[in-house]
């Protein structure tokens, strides 16, 4: 997933993934690709480097019986950054048993995760939020 254009020249690289797709860590450099006109890390690139993952590993997870889509994002930018930061998703299974007896019936799920956007020495640089729609197919 490292080559996905998305990724590739964004300074965005995946430090982990698990077989499962159950949890996911995410890097994001400072370089001057991912610099904005003040020096600190752009917003659009944190934004980018956390977007997709809540979505795949949901839809791995229950499969192809269900359509997963974002719903919406909300971020909060806490502290100007100026070095790496990287951000960490964990699915637990809890997670994925309340999604699909909510959808059982065939009903539309919507359902918020958040994660932070942290750097190494564990500053919190945003709050991010992602909320995903989940259905079983018809």
């Amino acid at each position: 997933m490292n080559a996905w254009p998305p990724f590739l020249f964004s300074g965005i690289r995946i430090q982990a993934m698990s077989a499962d797709f159950r949890h996911v860590r995410v890097r994001l450099a400072h370089t001057p690709l991912t610099t904005n006109y003040v020096g600190t890390l752009f917003g659009g690139s944190l934004v980018a480097m956390v977007d997709p993952f809540w979505m795949l590993m949901v839809l791995r997870n229950l499969g192809p019986g269900y359509v997963v889509w974002d719903k919406a994002a909300e971020i909060e930018f806490v502290s100007p950054e100026r070095r790496a930061v990287s951000a960490t998703f964990d699915l637990r299974e809890e997670v994925l048993d309340e999604l699909r007896a909510e959808a059982a019936d065939g009903a539309k799920v919507l359902r918020w995760f958040d994660n932070d956007v942290v750097t190494e020495d564990g500053t919190v640089v945003a709050h991010v939020r992602k909320q995903l729609y989940v259905r079983r197919k018809r």
